[in-house]
């Protein structure tokens, strides 16, 4: 099973082809997540420090630039599906932003 590794958090084990966002989540892992997994936020945005977090689709490349994201390692995490090992940071948090996330993003 690949492995994210989360800066300054656990490495943990995420089945291939999970969507990172859930992955996180169901780890415990402090994810913010607001608009439901639908690429229309940006809250679950990470920046992916190593590894490959697959192609980008067009959802997530429209957000992106709506947003004015520009830096290639940053990706929406309730659009990459775990293909294999990463290390990530995280942008926002629940308990930095002080927001309640969103509802669970679909699988």
């Amino acid at each position: 099973m690949p492995v994210i590794q989360v800066e300054g958090r656990q490495a943990i084990e995420v089945e291939e082809g999970k969507k990172l966002v859930l992955a996180l989540e169901d780890e415990g892992v402090d994810m913010l997540h607001r608009c439901g997994g639908n690429a229309r936020c940006t809250t679950c945005a990470v920046e992916v420090l190593a590894g490959d977090a697959g192609e980008m689709g067009e959802a997530e490349a429209a957000c992106r630039e709506k947003k004015g994201i520009e830096n290639p390692s940053t990706r929406l995490s309730c659009q990459v599906r775990v293909q294999g090992d990463m290390s990530i940071r995280l942008i926002k948090t629940i308990e930095s932003t002080g927001l309640e996330p969103g509802p669970r993003p679909q699988e």
